[in-house]
């Protein structure tokens, strides 16, 4: 089954248009495994379990678990996430951006290391630092497009005088992904829900590949106006929260609180394709 197979049979069984963020930080989590990095895989591990019939998608960030030497615990995760939520594609938010063969190892490690159902890459490099995660069928590859922080726009926001038409950066790395680089159909963009207009410039561009768009919940995004801007029927979204779930309770009550901070979510975004 393709990542976009599966990404479109998790949104139909759960009716969900929620990615859950899975970013650790042992100082942040709750109770007896506060500031205990050992325990990153456990907390994870109960986030994954409360909301697995939720969500559209799970996305771990591989610095959280890189910086507490962790590794071994994110492999740990992502072979849970297979065997308890095999319906539910996980997204390595990696944001990896090198050429050749570097590139090569950077889709293995994401694709057979960690068994990613997809990956985050920074397009800046050119196609050839995309092309090696293209070499792994089934395989989805998000580049980053319009992101949700403010410095975004020294680079992304600027226009590009030699391309016909000077379009920002962002608009010119829309039209790519959906055209001369989305080869097998395997390519998506990142999106922020900081600036729906520009989401809604980006799905007027690439009116099919999907969208990742993280910055709803803590980041400030507004799901409603998210949905609007970039959701249609036959072109899917996949709307990331990160800390406003998995850090919706300091208590014991985490994974419930969790869950029920992930039906809400996934309710009012739903509510607002309607």
């Amino acid at each position: 089954m393709t990542f976009l197979d599966k990404l479109a049979t998790a949104q139909q069984t759960n009716g969900s248009l929620l990615c859950v963020g899975l970013d650790p930080e042992p100082a942040k989590f709750p109770g007896q495994l506060k500031g205990d990095a050992s325990r990153i895989y456990d907390f994870c591990a109960r986030i994954v379990d409360a909301t697995a019939g939720l969500v559209i998608a799970f996305k771990p960030q591989i610095a959280y678990f890189a910086a507490h030497r962790a590794e071994a615990q994110l492999e740990q995760l992502m072979e849970h996430m297979r065997r308890n939520a095999p319906g539910v594609p996980v997204i390595l938010d990696a944001k990896r951006g090198d050429i050749g063969s570097t590139a090569e190892q950077y889709a293995i490690e994401a694709f057979e290391r960690y068994g990613a159902d997809a990956v985050t890459l920074s397009p800046f490099m050119g196609f050839d630092s995309v092309a090696p995660y293209l070499k792994h069928q089934g395989k989805g590859a998000f580049l980053l497009c319009r992101t949700s922080n403010p410095g975004g726009s020294d680079l992304q926001g600027q226009r590009l005088a030699d391309i016909e038409g000077q379009p920002f950066l962002y608009e010119h790395v829309a039209r790519l992904a959906q055209g001369p680089w989305n080869l097998n159909g395997q390519l998506g963009l990142v999106v922020g829900a900081t600036y729906p207009a520009e989401i809604e410039r980006v799905r007027e561009l690439a009116p099919t590949v999907p969208l990742l768009i993280p910055g709803v919940g803590a980041q400030g995004g507004d799901a409603v106006a998210t949905v609007r801007a970039g959701w249609r029927p036959d072109a899917p979204i996949i709307v990331n929260s990160s800390r406003a779930i998995i850090y919706a309770s300091s208590g014991d009550d985490f994974a419930e609180a969790a869950q029920k901070a992930a039906r809400t979510t996934r309710d009012a975004l739903e509510t607002a394709k309607a």
